[in-house]
Parts: C-alpha cells; sequence; structure tokens
C-alpha cells in the first residue's frame, strides 16, 4: 500500500510538473553579416579577428626591416623634384594631345623613371617604368 502511494504521488508530481512545462520555437539568427546576419556585427567581427591573429605576412616584415625611417633633405628633395617633372611633363602631353601641337616620340629618362613615348593605332601611347620594377602604360587616345 505504501508503495502503491507513493508511486501514485511521483505520478502525480510528474504530470504536474510536465503540463505546466511549456516549449517554445527554436528560430537560428545568424551573427555573420555574410550570411544574413545584422550588418552592424560586420565590424566587430572583423576587429575580433584581427585580434585573434597571430600570423604575420611575411612580405610586409622585409618591407619594414630594409626602409629607413628618417629620408635625408637630399632625397626628399628629389622626390619633390621628379614629381614636379612627372607632373609638367603630364600636363604638356595633355596641352600638346589636346592642342594643336604634336607630340613628339621618344624615350625619356627622369631620375628613377623611364617614360616612353610613341604613336599607337588608336593613340599616344605612354610607357612609365619606374627603378623598381613597377610599369604603367596610359593610351590618350586620338580624338
Amino acid at each position: 500500500m505504501k508503495l502503491k502511494l507513493s508511486f501514485l504521488s511521483g505520478l502525480l508530481l510528474w504530470l504536474a510538473v510536465t503540463s505546466t512545462a511549456r516549449g517554445q520555437a527554436l528560430i537560428y539568427r545568424p551573427v555573420n553579416p555574410s550570411f544574413g546576419g545584422n550588418t552592424f556585427n560586420y565590424q566587430w567581427m572583423l576587429s575580433s579577428a584581427q585580434a585573434q591573429d597571430k600570423t604575420k605576412d611575411p612580405a610586409l616584415a622585409r618591407t619594414t626591416t630594409n626602409r629607413t625611417t628618417t629620408t635625408s633633405s637630399l632625397d626628399s628633395f628629389s622626390q619633390s623634384l621628379q614629381s614636379q617633372i612627372l607632373s609638367r611633363i603630364t600636363r604638356d602631353l595633355l596641352d600638346k594631345q589636346f592642342g594643336e601641337q604634336e607630340l613628339k616620340e621618344g624615350l625619356y629618362q627622369l631620375g628613377d623613371f623611364q617614360v616612353e613615348i610613341r604613336n599607337a593605332t588608336d593613340g599616344v601611347l605612354i610607357r612609365i617604368v619606374d627603378g623598381k620594377g613597377g610599369e604603367t602604360t596610359i593610351t590618350v587616345p586620338f580624338f
């Protein structure tokens, strides 16, 4: 009898607990903006990833160790002069191209820069090569 009574009281207690418990629907909300999350999370996720990133870029380490932090006044003067000459050449090229004068073809050496000017089928071709191996090609079309 005691066993039946304890069993019935346990069953009633279980029924009371389970009948009052309620469930809710689970809704997935992504955090990452790339997968549909809130776009305001982007900056926080980026800064968190950068703070955890322990790897170093080897190319960045090579360039920072080879550079000197101080430049002499002669170096800054040389850079200023080169930029002014390139600016002047650019201005003259545009004036001559869109004006009535013709551009003279040739290869010009300006400090670290080598400028090649030649006529092509679709316009004037200007090729600029710097001393570090970088190259830029500009085509100014005929009008």
